[in-house]
């Protein structure tokens, strides 16, 4: 049975998607920054997360962080805590610099465990 979250929807599970609001981006690159997030995240999840999260609708919550120190910091915590992770690199043939670390994604994985490492975060 799904449990209420913080933000009084019902999914049991989530995944997060955190782009760094300080690297000067458009939106279209941003989205895409992201969507490499999601995929590589997904890939490296547990396999019946996966499916659990599929059934429930594949709930994604987009949030911004204001420094590569930050984005690090959470990328730490979340792969301490045990969820996956994909810290996207850009490659840097269009808007940003080669290497450029842009994104983050985290899970798909329990809303409420993950809520403990992003719940401070602000949305996009």
């Amino acid at each position: 049975m799904p449990v209420e979250t913080r933000d009084n929807e019902y999914y049991k599970y989530k995944q997060c998607l955190i782009i760094r609001n300080d690297v000067k981006m458009s939106c279209g690159k941003k989205c895409a920054q992201l969507a490499h997030a999601a995929v590589g995240a997904y890939e490296h999840a547990d396999k019946t997360v996966k499916k659990l999260w599929y059934a429930e609708g594949m709930k994604k919550v987009v949030l911004k962080v204001d420094s590569l120190q930050a984005l690090y910091l959470i990328e730490t915590n979340a792969d301490m805590a045990g969820f996956s992770t994909s810290l996207i690199c850009d490659a840097g043939h269009t808007e940003v610099e080669p290497g450029t670390v842009t994104a983050l994604g985290i899970g798909p994985a329990k809303s409420e465990e993950l809520d403990k490492i992003t719940g401070k975060l602000q949305l996009l």
